[in-house]
């Protein structure tokens, strides 16, 4: 097991074989935390799989009986059929009728109760097919390992931090600290509105539209993709304001550059949404619509971020004339 699992101080000096010890320690921890995770996600992938199957429930009547198999009519026809077997049960214990009469009738009333209770009670609800030999344990898998990249994220990104620290000063570190801390809850927010906002419309307009002309099943596999990849793309975009924020600490922008070639910024962000999955106008304007909020926030941070170094550097220089020497110094 690694020897040193806390962060090193910016003084310390390492050979290469601490780095490769530290590095191999990090390492250790990462693939740890992922197995473990991975392990509880597998084990409640059922729970996994129905979260990601909540947004076909946002489908038109008809796309959801396409989807499941089961139409509505059929559900109301067995409460009928169940209904009629009930009448000739009834018409069958009639004293009016000959015995033979009554026993056909009861027999036909039974034969129609087996039958009504054969059809669904109720629709299951739209859920996505597989169409290979062992898709269901590919895709399981699969979920469960995404699922298990995003819960560890922390973990991950604080070994990350921890092993590249040595290279940080005070100064840095003091930046970068909050960097790490803000990172994941930034992509945790993309992923919810993703899954929350984005998701429900999108599927229900790409997967409805002329939903009367086909037979539109839904493969689980192409369906997770599709979720996966655009909660994480519009997670990733959620990091704007701290990618900005690094380039302004680069000297390539700052708040007013911003604020003066925001339609060149607006172009970029189209370009980005028409990128990230979906080609569809729905999907494509509501992961467009984070983007133009998330550039109005940035133009405030760094206008900010620019203020205060302007007020920084007014009072560095404020102190620079006073501790400068005077004429009776150099009497």
């Amino acid at each position: 097991m690694a020897k040193r699992l806390r962060p090193i101080g910016h003084e310390d000096r390492l050979s290469i074989v601490d780095h490769l010890d530290e590095l191999r320690s990090r390492l250790i921890v990462c693939v740890s935390v992922l197995a473990v995770v991975f392990g509880v996600c597998f084990w409640q992938n059922s729970h996994l799989l129905n979260a990601l199957n909540q947004p076909l429930k946002h489908l038109s009547t008809t796309a959801k009986d396409h989807i499941s198999g089961i139409t509505g009519d059929q559900v109301g026809e067995r409460g009928h059929l169940l209904n009629a077997a009930g009448d000739l049960k009834q018409l069958g214990s009639s004293t009016t009728l000959a015995p033979a009469d009554r026993s056909l009738i009861t027999a036909a009333g039974s034969q129609l109760e087996s039958a009504a209770k054969a059809l669904p009670a109720k629709s299951p609800g739209p859920v996505p097919i597989t169409i290979g030999v062992g898709e269901p344990f590919t895709v399981s898998l699969t979920v469960a390992f995404y699922f298990a990249i995003l819960i560890s994220i922390p973990v991950l990104l604080y070994e990350i931090y921890a092993f590249v620290v040595p290279a940080f000063n005070p100064r840095e570190k003091a930046v970068a600290l909050p960097i790490m801390v803000v990172a994941p809850l930034l992509f945790l927010a993309g992923v919810l509105f993703t899954y929350f906002i984005v998701l429900p419309p999108a599927i229900r307009f790409l997967q409805g539209y002329n939903a009367e002309q086909f037979q539109a099943l839904v493969q689980a596999k192409p369906l997770y993709s599709f979720e996966v990849l655009t909660m994480g793309s519009v997670g990733l975009t959620f990091e704007m304001p701290l990618i900005l924020l690094g380039l302004r600490a680069a000297g390539v922008i700052n708040g007013r550059t911003l604020i003066k070639y925001w339609r060149y910024a607006a172009v970029v962000i189209a370009v980005i949404a028409a990128a990230m999955p979906g080609s569809d106008p729905v999907t494509t304007g509501l992961e467009a619509a984070p983007l133009v909020l998330l550039l109005i926030i940035s133009m405030i941070v760094l206008k900010v971020a620019d203020w205060r170094a302007a007020k920084r550097e007014a009072a560095a220089q404020k102190q620079g004339m006073g501790d400068s020497p005077g004429m009776g110094d150099f009497s």
